[in-house]
C-alpha cells in the first residue's frame, strides 16, 4: 500500500508543477508580448518615420518642383512676352520711324518735283535769270486769242518746271468796269516780292490807287504810253 501512496504523491507534485508552469508561461508570455510590442512599436515607428520622411520629402520636392516649374514657366513666359513685345515695338518704332520718314521723303521728293510740292522761292538773281531765259515774251499778243492771262499761265508753268514758285497777280482796274489785268510775282528770299509784266518781261511795282502803266519799270528800249482808259489799280490779289 505504501507504493500506491507514493504514486499519488508523485502525481500530485506533477499536477501542481504543471499548473504552476502553465500560469508561469502565460504570465511570461503576456509580459514578453507587451514588452515586445512596445519595443517593436517604438522601433517600427522610428524606422517608419525615417522612411516616410525620406519618401515624403522626395515626393513633395518632386511634385513641388514640377508645379513650381510649370507655374514659373507660364508666369515667366507671359511677363517675358509682354516685356519683349513692348521692347521690340519701341525698338522697331524708333528704328522704323526715321527710316520710313527718310524713304517717304525721298520718294515724295522725286515724285513731287515739278508738281507744286518741291518748288521753292528763288533769290532775286535767280528770278531775274529765269525771266531773261524764258521765251514766253516772244509770243505775239493777240486780242481774244493770246492775251495777258495766256502769257502768265505759260510763264508760271515754265517756272514750276524749273522748281521755282511763281504767283499769279490779279490787278483789278478802274476801267473798263470790271476789267482785270494779270501779271506774275516771285517771293524772293533776299528782296521780298518782285513783280513782272509777262508780255515784256519788265519789272513792275503795282500800287493801289496808281495808274498801272506808271507802275512798270521799263527796260531801256521799252516805253509805255498812257492808255485811253483809266488803268488805275483798285485791288491787288496775289495767288500762289
Amino acid at each position: 500500500m505504501r507504493w500506491i501512496t507514493q504514486i499519488f504523491i508523485l502525481l500530485g507534485v506533477l499536477v501542481i508543477a504543471g499548473i504552476g508552469g502553465y500560469f508561469g508561461y502565460n504570465a511570461a508570455y503576456a509580459k514578453g508580448e507587451t514588452a515586445g510590442y512596445e519595443n517593436g512599436y517604438s522601433s517600427g515607428n522610428q524606422e517608419g518615420y525615417v522612411a516616410g520622411e525620406a519618401d515624403g520629402y522626395t515626393k513633395g520636392r518632386t511634385d513641388g518642383y514640377e508645379v513650381g516649374e510649370a507655374e514659373g514657366f507660364i508666369s515667366g513666359q507671359q511677363e517675358g512676352y509682354t516685356e519683349g513685345k513692348a521692347d521690340g515695338y519701341q525698338d522697331g518704332y524708333s528704328k522704323g520711324e526715321p527710316a520710313g520718314y527718310d524713304r517717304g521723303y525721298s520718294t515724295g521728293l522725286d515724285e513731287g518735283f515739278g508738281h507744286g510740292y518741291t518748288i521753292k522761292d528763288p533769290t532775286y538773281a535767280e528770278a531775274i535769270a529765269f525771266m531773261r531765259g524764258d521765251k514766253t515774251d516772244q509770243n505775239e499778243y493777240i486780242d481774244d486769242s493770246f492775251v495777258c492771262s495766256h502769257f502768265v499761265r505759260e510763264v508760271c508753268n515754265n517756272a514750276e518746271a524749273e522748281g521755282i514758285r511763281c504767283a499769279l497777280v490779279l490787278l483789278r482796274l478802274a476801267e473798263p468796269s470790271g476789267s482785270d489785268h494779270v501779271i506774275i510775282a516771285f517771293n524772293t528770299i533776299d528782296q521780298g516780292i518782285v513783280y513782272f509784266e509777262t508780255i515784256t518781261d519788265d519789272r513792275a511795282n503795282p500800287v493801289i490807287g496808281k495808274r498801272y502803266y506808271q507802275c512798270i519799270v521799263p527796260e531801256p528800249d521799252h516805253y509805255y504810253e498812257q492808255p485811253s482808259y483809266d488803268d488805275t489799280i483798285k485791288e491787288i490779289l496775289i495767288i500762289w
